[in-house]
């Protein structure tokens, strides 16, 4: 039996944006103006999110192009990378440890929705990407994942579940399907 919502009585019950509504005009203009512009220094983008309240290492790379719903629900480590296009929907916390790679066009979505509220209303969950993670090009990890210490998520897979230190998840293999591969050790 398919499900059957009420959309319009849909009431968002639960999920707070963390910061008022001028707050969030302010870095909705602010990411649309200049964060994602190409002609925006790579160098100015880590300071642009420090000031609407995230908190971001050093020698952070961040791309053009890369989104990120909410500043102040962010957290990155020292020397991570996020690469052209790449879209954080942190309605939830997003935590991104250090030496981690968010490839191109890879997506972080905290958010979701239970499937069998008469009002669809949300079922979010924070991501944790512990450190020297990567999430390939293409790649989703979807909300209250966290991928383990060295674990990649491959180029179009999709994280459902969490993924343990060192594994790979592969978009070829069986859903939700992971194998073991080496891993360099990386540092605590």
């Amino acid at each position: 039996m398919a499900a059957t919502w009420s959309l319009r009585d849909f009431t968002g019950a639960g999920y707070d944006k963390g910061r008022p509504l001028l707050v969030q005009a302010a870095w909705f203009a602010v990411e649309h103006l200049v964060f994602v512009k190409w002609w925006c220094p790579a160098r100015w983008r880590p300071s642009l999110l420090r000031v609407f309240g995230a908190r971001v290492g050093r020698r952070v790379l961040i791309r053009h192009g890369v989104r990120v719903h909410w500043p102040w629900k962010l957290e990155i480590g020292d020397d991570v990378w996020l690469g052209e296009g790449a879209w954080i929907i942190n309605l939830e916390p997003v935590s991104i440890g250090h030496d981690c790679c968010v490839s191109q066009d890879a997506l972080l979505c905290t958010g979701s929705h239970l499937r069998r509220s008469p009002t669809f209303e949300f079922d979010n969950g924070p991501v944790r990407l512990e450190p020297g993670s990567w999430v390939a090009a293409r790649a989703v990890v979807l909300r209250g994942v966290t991928v383990g210490r060295g674990a990649v998520v491959g180029a179009g897979a999709v994280a459902h579940r969490d993924l343990a230190p060192g594994t790979v998840l592969t978009a070829g293999g069986a859903a939700g399907t992971t194998r073991s591969t080496s891993t360099k050790e990386v540092r605590a």
